[in-house]
C-alpha cells in the first residue's frame, strides 16, 4: 500500500489540477467578452460550477483503489490529515485545499455532521498570506485625465467606442457623487483591482477612491457589441455594490492570484458582507459553503435561541425553518406534496440545480445544497421537530441528542413580500410593488418564468429589492405558451366555475394574474400603471421571440433597484 505521504500528496495534486483548470476556464471570460460569445460564456459558467464535484469523485475513486480495505480507517486518515496539512500550509488559499480534503473524506466515510478525527475544522483553517495586485491613479488637478489613463490601461481600452464620452460619463458621475456628499470635488487617488470581473455580457472594473480621508467604492460596468465597448454603469453606492456582489447574483469570473487577499480588499468597503457570500460570488462556491457552515457552527455555540418555522405561510413542498438570531433559512423537502402540487421530489431538486447553474440576474436566491447536517435537537421547537420527522422522514431523523438532516437547502433569510406589504409604510410598499414587476422583467430577460407569482414566494432584501425564492414550479419562458383568455360565447360559459376552453399543460394566461395577487386597490393601481404590459400575453410572446433570437446572458449590470399550468389561473398556485 502507498505511504501516508503518497496519499496526502495525491489529494493535494488533485486539488492543484482542479485549481489550474478552474483558472483556465475563468480566464476565457475575457475572450468571450471581447468576441461577444455569450453562449460560450454561459457554457463555461456551467462547466466551472460542475468542475469541483468531478474532481472530488475522481480523487475518491483513485484513493479507494490504493487504500482498499483501509479506505475508512480513522487512525490512518488522522495521519494523512496531519501530513496533508504540512504539505499545503504555505500554499496560496490553503483553506481551499483543506476544504477539498474534507469533501473527499466526507464522501469516503459518508460522514454525518463533522468527523473531527479526520476533517479540518474552523480552528485549523489559516489563510495563507498574499497580496492583491492593484493599480493606483493619482488624480491631481484633473479627474478626467486620471479617468482617461485608467480606461486606456484596460485590456479592451483600445476598443472603447467613444473614449471621450466614456471619460466624461465616469468623471461627471464621480464628481457629482463627491459634490453631493460634500467631499472635495474629486478624489485624491483611484485604486483599482488589477484583475477584471466578468459576468454574463458585462465586464467590471472594481476599485475604490481616496479623498479627504474618505474611501468611496467604485465599480464601472462595461458592455460590448458590434459598435464597440461602452460604459454601461458607474456605481458608487456601497449598497448598490454590495448588491452586485450579493447572494442573488451569478458568480463572477475573475482571475485572482489569492482569493482571500481579494476578499480582505473588498471588505474594506463592504465590511458587513459575509465572508461566505464573497467566496461564493467570486466563484468559490464550495469554500463559501464551508465558511457558511463554520459561521453557523460558531453562532450555535454562542446563542441560545431555538429553531422555529420561518415567517410566512407554510409551504406545500418545503418545510422552512430558521434561527431568529441568525440570517439563514433551512428548506427541507416534504415527503408528500399537498394539492394542487403535481411535481415530484426529483423535479424539485432538478429545479434547484437549474437555478444553481443559471444566470440569476439579481433576482434568484442562491440556495446552497447541504447534506447530512447534524443539529442539536434541543435547539428546535417540539412542534417543528414533530413536523420534520412526520412530513420529511426521507430527510430527517433523530440520532442521539441530534436531529440529522440528510438533505436541505440553506438560503439567506428575506422578508416575504406579502408580509412586507402589510407592515411597510405606503412609500416603501409602493416601491416594493414596482420592484416586484421589475423582478418579473429581469427574470424573463434571463429566460426564467417563476411559475408561481404569488407574493409570498418573493422576498424583500434589506435594501428593498425584490427577489424570488420558491423554485418548485420554475421553468423557462421559452417553454411556456402565453395565451389570451378566450371570450365567453354564452352566459353559461361566463359563469362557469370550471374553464370551458382547453388549457394545455404549459398554457399561461397573464391577464388572470392580478386578481389573485391579493394586492390592495392602491397597490394594484401602482402595479398596473408601471407594469400593465406584464398582464398581456403579447409582452411575454415578444420576450420569447427575443430569447429565441439569442443574446447576452446578463443584460443588466446594475443591481436591482431598492425600494401555467393547469385549469386554475396559470402561475398563481399555492405553495
Amino acid at each position: 500500500m502507498a505511504s501516508v505521504a503518497a496519499h496526502a500528496g495525491e489529494i493535494a495534486e488533485q486539488f492543484r489540477q482542479y485549481n489550474e483548470e478552474f483558472g483556465r476556464i475563468t480566464r476565457r471570460a475575457a475572450l468571450h467578452f471581447m468576441s461577444c460569445d455569450w453562449q460560450g460564456a454561459q457554457h463555461d459558467s456551467v462547466q466551472r460550477i460542475e468542475l469541483y464535484g468531478r474532481y472530488v469523485v475522481r480523487c475518491v475513486a483513485a484513493l479507494s483503489k490504493t487504500l482498499d480495505s483501509q479506505r475508512a480507517d480513522p487512525a490512518l486518515w488522522t495521519e494523512i490529515r496531519r501530513v496533508y496539512g504540512e504539505i499545503v500550509l504555505r500554499r496560496p488559499d490553503s483553506d481551499f485545499y483543506r476544504t477539498f480534503f474534507n469533501s473527499v473524506t466526507r464522501d469516503l466515510f459518508g460522514t454525518v455532521g463533522v468527523n473531527a478525527d479526520v476533517e479540518f475544522g474552523a480552528a485549523s483553517v489559516g489563510r495563507a498570506s498574499g497580496s492583491m495586485p492593484i493599480r493606483i491613479y493619482r488624480v491631481g488637478a484633473s479627474l478626467p485625465v486620471a479617468v482617461r489613463e485608467l480606461l486606456a490601461d484596460l485590456p479592451f481600452g483600445a476598443f472603447i467606442a467613444d473614449l471621450d464620452g466614456a471619460v466624461h460619463r465616469v468623471s461627471a458621475e464621480v464628481g457629482r457623487h463627491f459634490d453631493t456628499h460634500r467631499q472635495s470635488a474629486a478624489p485624491e487617488s483611484i485604486e483599482l483591482m488589477e484583475p477584471l470581473f466578468y459576468r454574463g455580457a458585462c465586464a467590471f472594473v472594481v476599485g475604490r477612491m481616496i479623498g479627504e480621508g474618505v474611501m468611496t467604492p467604485l465599480v464601472i460596468a462595461f458592455g460590448n457589441s458590434a459598435a464597440g465597448v461602452d460604459v454601461e454603469a458607474v456605481m458608487l453606492s456601497r449598497a448598490d455594490i454590495a448588491s452586485l456582489f450579493g447572494f442573488a447574483r451569478s458568480y463572477f469570473h475573475v482571475d485572482l492570484p489569492v482569493v482571500s487577499a481579494a476578499i480582505t480588499w473588498l471588505r474594506s468597503f463592504m465590511p458587513r458582507k459575509p465572508i461566505d457570500e464573497l467566496y461564493t460570488v467570486l466563484g468559490r462556491a464550495k469554500q463559501g459553503k464551508t465558511e457558511r457552515y463554520f459561521a453557523l457552527d460558531r453562532h450555535l455555540q454562542t446563542s441560545i435561541d431555538t429553531f422555529v418555522h420561518a415567517p410566512g405561510e407554510r409551504g406545500l413542498v418545503m418545510i422552512v425553518f430558521t434561527l431568529p438570531s441568525h440570517d439563514l433559512v433551512f428548506k427541507v423537502i416534504r415527503d408528500r406534496f399537498g394539492e394542487p402540487k403535481r411535481c415530484t421530489r426529483a423535479e424539485v431538486i432538478e429545479r434547484y440545480q437549474f437555478v444553481f447553474r443559471h444566470d440569476r440576474a439579481g433576482r434568484l436566491v442562491d440556495a446552497q445544497e447541504f447534506k447530512r447536517l447534524r443539529l442539536p435537537r434541543a435547539r428546535f421547537m417540539p412542534a417543528l421537530v414533530d413536523e420534520l420527522l412526520r412530513d420529511a422522514a426521507e430527510s430527517c431523523r433523530i440520532e442521539g441528542d441530534d436531529l440529522i438532516v440528510e438533505h436541505c437547502y440553506i438560503e439567506r433569510r428575506l422578508r416575504p413580500l406579502n408580509l412586507f406589504l402589510r407592515e411597510a409604510d405606503p412609500a416603501a410598499a409602493e416601491s416594493a410593488v414596482i420592484d416586484y414587476g421589475n423582478a418579473l422583467r429581469d427574470l424573463a430577460a434571463s429566460n426564467v418564468f417563476p411559475g408561481d407569482l404569488l407574493l409570498k414566494n418573493f422576498g424583500v432584501t434589506g435594501h428593498g429589492g425584490v427577489i424570488f425564492y420558491d423554485y418548485d414550479e420554475l421553468c423557462l419562458v421559452t417553454d411556456c405558451v402565453f395565451r389570451d383568455l378566450p371570450t365567453a360565447r354564452f352566459d353559461e360559459e361566463e359563469s362557469s366555475a370550471e374553464p370551458w376552453f382547453y388549457v394545455g399543460t404549459n398554457d399561461v394566461f397573464p391577464e388572470q394574474w392580478l386578481p389573485f395577487l391579493s394586492l390592495p386597490p392602491a397597490l394594484r393601481e401602482v402595479f398596473t400603471r408601471h407594469h400593465g404590459e406584464l398582464l398581456t400575453s403579447a409582452w411575454w410572446r415578444a420576450r420569447q421571440s427575443a430569447l429565441l433570437r439569442g443574446g447576452p446572458a446578463e443584460s443588466k449590470p446594475a443591481p436591482a433597484p431598492a425600494a401555467g399550468r393547469s385549469a386554475r389561473p396559470a402561475a398563481i398556485s399555492s405553495v
